[in-house]
């Protein structure tokens, strides 16, 4: 009995080179629910995250707006305490050079030790933090601080004062590392016969009241170095730095500063209450979000899992979807097209079951119309010898049985060999090398398939005769020709089949291997053999005349595929 016929090749064009590989492959989620989840959540977040930074923005620039009005202000207080201070200076420096014992002590020595002690006695009084007193020509008579002189201060703010319609000047000055508000006034005798420099030590105690006053943080500063600070820790702040000039050219800064940390504490209050409400709104978020995305995914994956039922070509699933929105619709659309898809495999196994696979595939591809092409094809016709008579001797079921079994190998090894059988004449087949699939080695495959052919049969002649039976011979021909390809016959009942001269050569040499002068199981016409690309070993036979044809053939009897070169002559 003939085994089923082989499985219909897919119609589609040849298959697609593998995609490239996906570098983003590490980041994609295989689930759609996890994407809309993601999605919606980063909706969310994206939102409250911006609604987020919106208000801390708001906050830091209105807390930078009140810290640079506070610092406008202390700025103008330590300007104003400067003045003060300066101004309480110059006037006890003016109580001074007009005291008259001080004046007398002046006129009777200019000893340095003398004056220094009249210049103590007046710092215990006013409490000045440095006293000295200068001649005319800038020389330091005496003064009330030890070390090195700080004359290069007090002479430039002497020149000043001289030069200044009220016989005074302030300035700034370093000295002995520490920042010094200098006054300058004149001693009269009545005439101006020296002059006094008075100052107060710009140090961290100055700097603690002034805090204390302004409620901002200052720093004192020369050459990148820190003379006095307030500031306790590193923080984030907001500065004005004012330049404050040495008497010697030099300059000092003095920097004004502000928390911004501490301006913004109320605000960072509100933004962590703002912070639990996002946290809890994207929580509630979450969980609507995942309600929602496994809603939409069900169905989905209803459709993915339907869709396997499918590639598996099981088309007799249904889905179930009672919704009426879009899903809903898509569902009973898929259960349409399966059910169409398991119409036309019905349709496609029963024409399967009847013609080659691949002509199945072309009458298909062709939408079942009249008409054909001009191709190059090689055409073989096998026949078993004597079965005639050999059915005389069995019974129909025997004879039936027999030739199954004989067709079935036949054509198996035809299919084997990129072959189709056009059709089964009896005993006889007609199998199409070229058509309808084009292959440029078509008569490479067709004498392979004879050989194949001539083999098989001895094997099953073999088995026959272990059971029994009797033995088969056969007869093949092949001819390679351009011929008509194409569905033929009437409207109602087509066969894809071949036509032309080259079809009856090839059948008349099938008949001629029944000459016992051939001595020849496989004949095949000299266009097979030119076409052919490998070698094979042949014999030739000379021309015959083909019944029916006017023209002669050039025939050659094919033994085997040669290893060498064949013999063509």
């Amino acid at each position: 009995m003939s085994a089923p016929p082989p499985a219909l090749r897919p119609l589609t064009t040849p298959p697609f080179p593998p995609p490239p590989p996906d570098r983003w492959a590490p980041f994609r989620f295989r689930h759609f629910r996890t994407r809309l989840l993601l999605l919606l959540l980063a909706l969310v977040g994206v939102a409250q995250l911006a609604a987020f930074l919106v208000v801390a923005e708001v906050h830091e620039a209105d807390a930078r707006r009140e810290i640079n009005h506070d610092l406008d202000i202390a700025a103008r207080q330590f300007a104003k305490e400067i003045e003060r201070g300066n101004g309480y200076l110059a006037r006890t420096a003016e109580a001074l050079s007009g005291d008259y014992a001080f004046k007398q002590t002046f006129a009777r020595t200019q000893d340095a030790a003398t004056l220094r002690s009249a210049l103590e006695s007046f710092k215990l009084r006013a409490r000045p933090d440095l006293v000295a007193c200068l001649s005319l020509d800038g020389a330091v008579l005496a003064e009330t601080r030890d070390g090195p002189s700080a004359a290069a201060y007090y002479r430039p703010l002497v020149t000043a004062a001289d030069n200044s319609d009220s016989l005074s000047a302030t300035s700034y000055g370093l000295i002995d590392g520490a920042l010094y508000s200098l006054t300058a006034v004149p001693i009269r005798a009545p005439d101006v016969v020296a002059w006094i420099i008075v100052g107060i030590r710009l140090d961290q105690r100055f700097i603690e009241g002034l805090k204390a006053t302004s409620g901002v943080e200052i720093t004192l500063r020369h050459a990148g170095r820190t003379l006095a600070s307030t500031v306790q820790a590193p923080a984030r702040f907001n500065s004005v730095v004012q330049r404050l000039a040495l008497a010697d050219g030099d300059a000092a800064e003095i920097v004004l500063q502000f928390s911004l940390d501490e301006k913004l504490a109320p605000a960072r209050r509100l933004e962590r209450v703002l912070e639990m409400v996002g946290g809890g709104s994207l929580a509630l978020a979450a969980l609507l979000s995942l309600a929602l995305a496994r809603s939409v995914s069900r169905p989905v994956q209803a459709l993915a899992a339907h869709t396997d039922h499918v590639v598996r070509g099981d088309y007799m699933q249904r889905i179930e979807l009672h919704s009426a929105d879009e899903f809903g619709r898509l569902a009973a659309a898929f259960n349409r097209m399966t059910a169409g898809l398991a119409d036309r495999d019905r349709v496609r196994e029963l024409l399967g079951k009847v013609v080659s696979p691949e002509i199945a595939a072309q009458l298909l591809r062709s939408e079942a119309v009249l008409g054909g092409e001009e191709r190059e094809v090689t055409i073989l016709f096998s026949d078993l010898r004597n079965f005639t008579g050999l059915s005389e001797s069995l019974v129909p079921a025997q004879v039936l049985a027999l030739l199954n079994r004989y067709l079935d190998r036949m054509s198996t090894i035809v299919e084997e060999h990129h072959g189709v059988v056009d059709k089964y004449i009896g005993d006889a087949i007609m199998a199409l090398f070229g058509a309808p699939v084009d292959d440029p080695a078509a008569a490479d495959h067709a004498l392979a398939a004879a050989l194949a052919m001539n083999a098989a049969l001895g094997t099953l002649n073999n088995e026959l005769a272990a059971e029994g039976q009797p033995q088969l011979a056969v007869g093949i021909g092949i001819n390679t020709a351009p011929v008509v390809a194409g569905n033929m016959g009437s409207r109602r009942r087509l066969n894809y089949t071949v036509i032309g001269d080259g079809v009856n050569v090839a059948a008349r040499l099938q008949a001629l291997t029944k000459e016992p002068g051939y001595q020849a199981r496989i004949l095949i016409s000299e266009s097979t053999l030119r076409a052919a690309r490998d070698q094979y070993a042949t014999r030739a036979l000379g021309e015959v005349a083909v019944r029916g044809r006017a023209g002669m053939v050039r025939l050659f009897a094919l033994d085997a595929k040669a290893a060498s070169a064949s013999s063509r002559s």
